[in-house]
């Protein structure tokens, strides 16, 4: 793997909007956040753009993108929000470019098509943060979301706690293994592709929002059936925001959904994680090496050098 270097105080970082319009005015609200770390913060120049429902033309959003890798002032990258986009430049980018100027790369929910793109073609550790104007710029960002930024000044060893909420175990053991996914439906939209995911012998991290529990349960079942679930080493299951049945009927809950498909399976999944669509968030470095407990955690390598 890759590991791009730590920030500096005086470091100028970039913005990006690979998916649909961020808010502006939560983005604004956002910045002097990232300049309170000692930061300077440059917007790339189609990030305002509106494209129906995409920040700019394909083209636009990717000239961003790779302005950032280029600019060798440009230490990090993060992206102004999700949405949808993505993955309609992936096919597009300029890998080679990227593992020539490796940078830290942030940013989660749409962007996992990126971080899993970025990881398996490049080599790159990226990070799964929260985002500016989606996360940052928001009334109500959590201070211990807040604490998770510093890994990026120093490298060190993360380990979740109960700061940010007790788990709950579906399978006892653990495991060790490069940590990796992102949100689920973004996972599965994957399948089949040139970028499609792959979770050998690795620690699968799974979220997502607005998904009823029939809709998990499809994506669980094209998991299964892709055979991503026996090949993974460890699950760790995220928070999955508003995963509630929708118009009154008769409905199977989220929990009855992940003890089917997980509970059988001979490998450690731990539920119950604040990484996602959440408040707090804890942030992670995704192709970074991880160990899944059920008795002492998650705990995950530096993800800079």
């Amino acid at each position: 793997m890759i590991h791009a270097e730590r920030l500096f105080k005086g470091d100028t970082i970039g913005v990006v909007a690979p998916a649909s319009p961020p808010n502006l005015k939560k983005l604004e609200k956002a910045i002097p956040f990232m300049e309170s770390m000692g930061l300077k913060v440059k917007v790339g120049n189609h990030v305002s753009k509106v494209n129906g429902y995409l920040a700019g033309t394909d083209a636009e959003r990717l000239e961003d993108f790779h302005q950032m890798f280029h600019d060798p002032s440009i230490k990090a990258i993060f992206c102004a929000g999700g949405g949808y986009g993505t993955a309609r430049i992936t096919d597009s980018i300029d890998m080679e470019l990227m593992k020539k100027n490796p940078k830290i790369f942030w940013g989660y929910s749409d962007i996992t098509y990126l971080h899993t793109a970025i990881r398996q073609q490049t080599g790159l550790v990226t990070f799964h943060g929260p985002m500016l104007s989606s996360d940052i710029g928001q009334d109500d960002f959590d201070d211990r979301s807040k604490e998770l930024f510093h890994q990026l000044f120093e490298p060190k060893t993360l380990r979740y706690d109960s700061r940010f909420s007790e788990t709950e175990t579906i399978v006892a053991g653990e495991a060790e293994g490069p940590l990796t996914g992102g949100n689920l439906s973004l996972i599965v939209s994957g399948i089949g592709t040139a970028y499609e995911i792959d979770v050998q012998d690795k620690i699968l991290f799974i979220e997502d929002i607005d998904e009823a529990p029939y809709r998990v349960d499809s994506m669980l079942n094209q998991l299964k059936l892709s055979g991503k679930l026996e090949e993974a080493a460890g699950i760790v299951v995220g928070d999955f925001k508003n995963a509630e049945p929708t118009n009154g009927r008769p409905s199977l809950s989220l929990d009855e959904v992940l003890d089917f498909y997980f509970s059988g399976l001979d490998i450690p999944v731990v539920k119950g994680f604040k990484i996602g669509h959440c408040q707090p968030h804890f942030a992670v470095p995704l192709g970074a090496k991880a160990t899944l407990s059920s008795d002492k955690g998650l705990q995950i390598e530096p993800g800079v050098r």
